[in-house]
């Protein structure tokens, strides 16, 4: 082999190892019928609404970051588990949205509601966690 193949050769298994490395097996846990499946993420722990409708919630150290976001109807809401816990984030009242439980280091997504408004949300599990999600 001479050497034009053989750098081709190692090129072409740093790229298929490269490829592999960063496979995504998915990793959220079940969420309710009309979450869709995880988002990739950014690593800033607060709600980055953009032009294309996405923001993230994450949950660490027993509280939600941010407590309090804001986001367009309809905006795809990515929420990361950052604790060693489970935690859900439900909406109390009318339940306009519901993650389920969302195991530690998972991410589950889900879709804000359509209408306007202040919906107050909790963590099921450890109640004392609160928030509210602004649509407007």
């Amino acid at each position: 082999m001479g050497n034009h193949t053989r750098t081709a050769a190692a090129v072409a298994i740093v790229c298929a190892a490269a490829l592999v490395g960063c496979s995504n097996s998915g990793g959220g846990s079940s969420p309710s019928p009309s979450a869709t499946p995880p988002q990739s993420l950014s690593p800033a722990p607060s709600v980055s609404s953009s032009a294309v409708g996405k923001a993230l919630i994450t949950i660490k150290d027993f509280t939600f970051e941010p407590a309090h976001p804001t986001v367009a109807p309809g905006t795809l809401i990515t929420v990361v588990n950052k604790d060693a816990e489970t935690h859900t984030l439900t909406a109390t009242g009318a339940k306009a949205f519901d993650t389920g439980k969302v195991a530690p280091g998972r991410t589950v997504t889900f879709t804000a509601p359509d209408k306007a408004g202040s919906y107050p949300f909790i963590c099921t599990i450890h109640p004392y966690m609160k928030g509210s999600l602004t649509v407007r």
